[in-house]
């Protein structure tokens, strides 16, 4: 997809960029390219697998047994406590394993030996193309606010081979979502953070084939559903509950 870049980051093996950081061969190795493996995790949390590769996003209160399916990469969106944990990163991670913050996460970068992003900066790991992209919250009647556009956190778009997954973060409706209008297959948007006004706004901007609810309670889901599913006509509900895996045909 064509973005604004500020910088070309290649992740991989054998291949001079911005940042090089080397990932074992045997994680190019393709899975099943007729579909993306994909799970939705607690709150923000999913877990992205294509190419042979395992991307989380933004992991928070995994069970001990996700010891099992290490990462190649983690993507995190924002420092707050519920999308930044140091139990679920530390779950993860194995020889190897890639770290991607926002920039300004300068002690996090630092601790995991991680990649720093600002939106617009561009990531490949083998056949599996990263885009951070803007995540904030618009400000309202000058009230200050706790997702700042000034603190360069990120959303993230992950394209698997033309298949473009883009996971909101905590954003809310901004107007950046205009570049991505018609280019994003799944979209990934926040029922807490948004009223049922935004969420139905931003899916009308986007345009995604496929919409998941995620960062939710019961109640908010419920609540969301009753008022504004119906609203929601150009793409497809994929409802899940926390842990439940789908696939998504390619």
């Amino acid at each position: 997809m064509k973005l604004s870049k500020r910088a070309k980051i290649i992740i991989g093996v054998g291949v001079i960029a911005v940042i090089a950081v080397v990932v074992p061969l045997s994680a190019f190795m393709v899975m099943n390219a007729n579909s993306v493996q994909f799970q939705l995790l607690y709150n923000a949390g999913v877990k992205i697998e294509a190419y042979g590769l395992r991307i989380y996003v933004d992991p928070y209160n995994l069970p001990e047994s996700f010891e099992a399916l290490p990462a190649d990469v983690v993507l995190i969106t924002h420092p707050h406590f519920d999308h930044y944990q140091n139990t679920s990163i530390d779950l993860l991670q194995k020889e190897g394993t890639v770290n991607v913050f926002p920039e300004n996460m300068s002690d996090a970068i630092a601790f995991y030996e991680g990649v720093g992003v600002n939106p617009g900066d561009e990531i490949e790991f083998g056949s599996i193309h990263v885009t951070a992209f803007y995540a904030y919250y618009p400000v309202v009647d000058s009230i200050p606010s706790v997702h700042p556009r000034e603190n360069n956190w990120t959303s993230y778009i992950i394209d698997v081979g033309g298949f473009n997954i883009f996971h909101a973060g905590d954003s809310r409706n901004i107007e950046e979502y205009s570049q991505l209008t018609g280019t994003i297959d799944v979209a990934l948007l926040c029922i807490d953070c948004n009223s049922g006004d935004q969420v139905v706004e931003s899916l009308e901007v986007i345009q995604p084939r496929y919409f998941v609810p995620i960062h939710y309670t019961e109640l908010s889901r419920q609540v969301f559903f009753v008022n504004y599913a119906a609203s929601i006509t150009n793409c497809i509900i994929v409802n899940l509950e926390y842990y439940q895996p789908y696939a998504f045909p390619r």
